[in-house]
């Protein structure tokens, strides 16, 4: 059976909002919430936090345990690298890319996508990707998913510092085998991703609404929500998501 690992890349040293991974919602972190939502899903056989070798990521490394998960720890600026490493030292098969600072990540959505992966064939297959048109889910749901030697060839042949940077930039450029994966309704002018103090109040303000202590609310609870409260759409609409190159 082929290896199905999520690979998440996690550090202290975010820009826009530092330390954004350790900070506290409902009394847990959020990497606490991002490991528990990812382990619900079905389809996935293992996750890994992969963080760099700062001694300031040592707390991340430190909170990954504690939930349970494993570790790999790598270069801050060839992320490339590091998921390569990672994947490659826990012999992961299918590579599912997801960054930390998805809180909101819907392991329902999740098991849809691996499943359409698995039954295709793809080099890469995506619910985000750069283009606003090809986008359907909120930002902060998405994933990655690549076959290891795609990764491979990629942590080979990647020359450009954006290739290293951001990981799939070498694969999107260099095949035809994409599935931007949509979902029915086009749902992408919701923004549930963790990159400012505005985002942090948005996802904070959802969590206080509808984690009673266990993950049982996903995209459409949380959409349920914003019908009967639209002003939360509000508090992060004016955030520009940060550019790849």
């Amino acid at each position: 059976m082929m290896k199905k690992g999520v690979i998440i890349q996690a550090r202290m040293g975010s820009t826009r909002l530092s330390g954004k991974v350790m900070k506290q919602m409902v009394g847990k972190t959020v990497l606490e919430h991002v490991i528990e939502r990812i382990g619900q899903a079905k389809l996935v056989d293992e996750i890994i936090i992969a963080t760099t070798i700062h001694d300031r990521d040592d707390i991340i490394e430190q909170e990954a345990l504690r939930c349970g998960v494993k570790v790999f720890r790598g270069s801050e600026e060839d992320v490339l690298s590091r998921y390569y490493y990672a994947a490659k030292e826990n012999n992961i098969e299918t590579v599912i890319r997801v960054t930390s600072d998805c809180p909101l990540i819907d392991p329902q959505v999740l098991d849809a996508m691996i499943g359409h992966f698995l039954n295709g064939d793809y080099d890469i297959l995506t619910n985000g990707g750069g283009e606003p048109s090809n986008r359907s889910y909120p930002r902060g749901l998405d994933a990655e998913i690549v076959p290891f030697a795609i990764l491979e060839n990629a942590f080979i042949n990647a020359k450009e510092h954006y290739h290293r940077e951001h990981v799939m930039p070498y694969v999107y450029e260099n095949t035809d085998k994409i599935c931007y994966y949509k979902n029915n309704a086009d749902y992408s002018q919701h923004r549930w991703t963790l990159d400012t103090p505005e985002d942090f109040e948005l996802i904070n303000t959802i969590y206080e609404r509808l984690y009673k202590g266990k993950h049982d609310f996903y995209m459409n609870e949380i959409l349920q929500l914003f019908d009967s409260e639209p002003q939360l759409f509000e508090i992060n609409a004016h955030i520009v998501q940060k550019k790849v190159k």
